[in-house]
């Protein structure tokens, strides 16, 4: 790709986002990553400077890693960080300041694992996990199923969480409800077999989440944006479907737009794949259309090797036609990058010079450390 041609071709990456509750300076996010580099909960200073590279060289929104809700349950390793304490919170205020001095705007998911976890996994031994029917992601029995007293103090965690993002500075929430995680076990039916309101029809099964939504919705008031990031595939299971058509696609999106989703974070693992027949349509655009909403895609942008795959190891810089061409067409709206991003904090300002020359390849070293 020559440069002229790359100054032409990724104007639309930088161009600025505005919507109701949010504005961004360009298209470009950085997907939330676990990294694990937060010793018992807390994010220091690496952290925080991991974070401010990104957004000083051009990234328009950070979406962090998966951070803990106050929940003995909610994570599965002593350095995943905590969303609640005031410790944690007060060192997620230096990392929202870094960014925030960066220019860039940062947003903090917000996770609980469910019947991920192990039983005995730390931090907190002791707690079992939790999910909706007891089922881990294979529909072995684990644990008991929540009751509904559980779930309202679930609930109030999340709550409590966009509350504490919102008074640390943050510029919204992401809620975790892909990947198979506790959101997402309530919306798959291998792992959410109740028989009361939390369970039932795809509809039905985004109770949860919509309760969820609403209570954070009510901590934070109208105008704090409230992303929710979906998927269809699993963890280890990547041929797992929500909805098999665009009409079910509909019938699970409604009731999540009308609790008060601002953004929706349609993840997948490859964003140039249709997800339905007879359109071209990706789940992002297929979301946007039914719902009216802006989206982010994602899944394997600017790598020629797609995530979870057997040589995803490694990944070189690819090209980024289709997506602009895509991203033109609002398609969608915000573009999520992962590994690339992981791999070179410089990735979003080397597009825009045009230096793509000079991107560097995705190699699982990059997860040893916070480059």
């Amino acid at each position: 790709m020559s440069n002229a041609k790359s100054e032409t071709s990724v104007e639309a990456l930088f161009k600025p986002f505005s919507s109701k509750n949010l504005e961004v300076a360009n298209r470009i996010v950085m997907a939330p990553m676990t990294r694990g580099y937060s010793p018992n909960g807390v994010p220091g200073e690496d952290v925080a400077a991991y974070y401010r590279r990104r957004a000083e060289n051009g990234v328009g929104l950070i979406i962090t890693e998966g951070t803990l809700i106050n929940h003995p349950a909610a994570g599965a390793s002593p350095n995943w960080p905590s969303f609640h304490g005031e410790t944690a919170l007060n060192h997620w205020s230096n990392v929202v300041n870094a960014v925030h001095e960066a220019g860039g705007k940062i947003i903090p998911q917000l996770w609980h694992v469910g019947l991920t976890r192990k039983i005995g996994d730390l931090p907190n031994p002791e707690a079992l996990p939790v999910g909706p029917s007891g089922l881990n992601l294979s529909g072995e029995k684990v644990t008991e199923p929540l009751t509904e007293n559980e779930i309202a103090d679930v609930i109030a965690a999340f709550a409590q969480a966009a509350a504490d993002a919102a008074r640390t500075g943050f510029d919204g929430i992401e809620l975790h409800g892909a990947h198979g995680y506790l959101i997402d076990q309530f919306f798959w039916d291998k792992t959410n077999q109740r028989t009361d309101r939390y369970g039932g029809d795809l509809a039905a099964r985004t109770r949860f989440a919509v309760e969820v939504v609403a209570a954070c919705r009510r901590a934070v008031g109208a105008d704090f944006p409230i992303v929710l990031r979906f998927s269809q595939w699993k963890g280890g299971h990547y041929t797992a479907k929500l909805a098999e058509s665009s009409e079910q696609l509909s019938q699970f999106l409604t009731p999540l737009v009308d609790a008060g989703v601002d953004v929706f974070h349609s993840s997948t693992r490859r964003y140039w794949e249709p997800e339905f027949e007879g359109s071209e349509l990706n789940l992002a655009g297929w979301t946007k259309k039914l719902t009216g909403k802006p989206t982010i895609t994602v899944g394997s942008v600017g790598l020629d090797n797609e995530f979870g795959s057997s040589t995803g190891n490694t990944a070189k810089p690819s090209s980024l036609a289709g997506l602009l061409e895509r991203l033109e067409n609002e398609e969608f709206d915000l573009v999520a990058v992962g590994r690339a991003l992981l791999a070179d904090p410089e990735w979003a300002a080397k597009i825009r010079d045009g230096r793509t020359d000079e991107l560097q390849d995705f190699d699982a070293n990059a997860l040893r450390s916070l480059n």
